[in-house]
Order: structure tokens, then C-alpha cells, then sequence
């Protein structure tokens, strides 16, 4: 999955440097009708391409039994509840979503990637008809996939309203290797984290958070604190948890070179 969240997000070898926004930025609009949340220039945007709306139909019991005949049949049995309430809370609806949309949308973004980004979740009293019974916009709290096949095996998500704060965890795009120093030495960079867990409004969620190493040198670390997001955004961490460090040459290296 690691490498996935590399290759996908990391084609261009153009570095990106994180900006520092004014304390301006950070003021947010006290009145008794706050302006709505919006994205901040610099920081990453949900790319549009992939704004899709996942289409599911009820279900009205779950089990192992009820769960293997859905999957027989190309759906995946899910659900859809609200943070609050959690999985065995109050306002939950059994679902099952088609299987070769959810496997085309991973297959795309990244398991990671997918698990951070809000979709419209449409239930219909069937697939391919008009009968609609609820839209809301949701966010994929949880994806289980075939060990073997990476089929999806099940999904839940949660309801995203505007009002609420969701637990997502971001994934972490690196950027600068090219020209990090440490690395120009021979050195390379120990990824210690790979996601990092944030507070966020449903409408500010990023697709990722950037990482900028173009200025690590030998022995030098970030930290979660160090990273640049969104001031709606809540560390849920410690902010002294590493995210990533320069490290001495590897032992193939040193190796080679004897």
C-alpha cells in the first residue's frame, strides 16, 4: 500500500515547498451564520475526476450467510451510520454497494486514499432505477479486502454533514527527495509514518498532506507538528510523534562500497 501512496501521488520531480499562511488565515468568522469552511490556497483539493457517487440498495438482515450470498452475487455488503453513534448506535442503515465500483475507485486511488475522501452515497430500492430512499454525502470509515484477491469484502461509512468533525486518517505524500541534501549524500529517509490521524469538517478534508524533504539533512526528522495543514484541522497525536527521518547509508550500501 506504501508504494501505491509513492508511485500514484509522486510522478512529478518537481519539488513542492510547504507555504506558511499569515495568522490572518487562521481567524475564523465568529458571527451567528459562519461563512462555510473552504479550501486554502496551497494546500491539496480533492481531484474532481474522482468525484463519484457510490450507488448502493438496502439490505435488511446481516450475518455470515447473508454477507456470502451478496458477494456471490457482485455486491458488497456495507453500512452507513454516524460517528457519533458508532456501528451499534441508533440512525444506521444496512446497504450493499456493487463490488466493481468500489474495486475500480480503490483500484484508482489507493486503499489510503479512498479511506479520506467524501463520496455522495445514493440508496435506491434497486440498482438501476429511480426509486430514491436517501442521499448523503459519507466518508469510507473502514474497507476490508480479500486477503488473497483484494476484493472488497465489506465497507463502512459514515454520514459527512457540514456541521460535523470526522476522524480521518490523511495520508502522507513525500516530496523533495530529489534534492533533499541527506539523500544527495547516500543517505535515505526511514518513512515512519505513512497516514496521520486529524479532527477535520467534513468540507476541508485533504486528499493528502505533503511532506516536504527538500530541506532534511543527515540525522534531521519531522515531526506531526511539522506539518502544514489546514487551521480547522485537530491533530488527534501527539505533535512529537516522527513522521519521517534522514539515516545513515543502509547496510547494502556500506556493503558495495567495502
Amino acid at each position: 500500500m506504501a508504494t501505491l501512496i509513492h508511485r500514484t501521488l509522486s510522478h512529478s520531480h518537481k519539488t513542492i515547498h510547504l507555504r506558511f499562511f499569515s495568522q490572518a488565515a487562521l481567524a475564523l468568522d465568529q458571527s451567528s451564520s459562519p461563512s462555510p469552511l473552504t479550501y486554502l490556497e496551497g494546500f491539496p483539493k480533492p481531484d474532481p475526476k474522482y468525484a463519484e457517487t457510490i450507488l448502493a440498495i438496502p439490505r435488511s438482515t446481516s450475518g455470515k450467510s447473508i454477507s456470502a450470498k451478496e458477494r456471490k452475487v457482485g455486491r458488497v455488503p456495507s453500512i452507513v451510520f454516524e460517528q457519533e453513534d458508532g456501528q451499534h448506535g441508533g440512525n444506521k442503515r444496512l446497504i450493499s454497494v456493487q463490488t466493481n465500483q468500489i474495486r475500480k475507485l480503490v483500484k484508482h486511488l489507493g486503499q489510503s486514499f479512498f479511506l479520506s475522501r467524501l463520496f455522495d452515497l445514493e440508496v435506491r430500492s434497486e440498482f438501476g432505477t429511480g426509486d430514491l430512499i436517501e442521499k448523503v454525502r459519507v466518508l469510507p470509515r473502514m474497507l476490508h479486502l480479500h486477503a488473497g484477491t483484494d476484493a472488497p469484502l465489506n465497507v463502512t461509512f459514515i454520514r459527512a454533514p457540514s456541521n460535523a468533525l470526522l476522524k480521518v486518517d490523511i495520508p502522507l505524500v513525500f516530496r523533495g527527495e530529489d534534492v533533499c541534501p541527506g539523500i544527495r549524500k547516500g543517505l535515505f529517509l526511514n518513512t515512519i509514518k505513512r497516514t496521520v490521524k486529524f479532527l477535520c469538517p467534513p468540507d476541508i478534508i485533504p486528499p493528502y498532506i505533503d511532506v516536504d524533504l527538500s530541506e532534511l539533512d543527515g540525522g534531521q526528522k519531522l515531526l506531526v507538528g511539522d506539518l502544514k495543514v489546514h487551521p480547522a484541522l485537530k491533530f488527534l497525536r501527539s505533535k512529537d510523534e516522527p513522521v519521517c527521518k534522514i539515516m545513515g547509508a543502509r547496510v547494502s550500501d556500506q556493503q558495495r562500497k567495502k
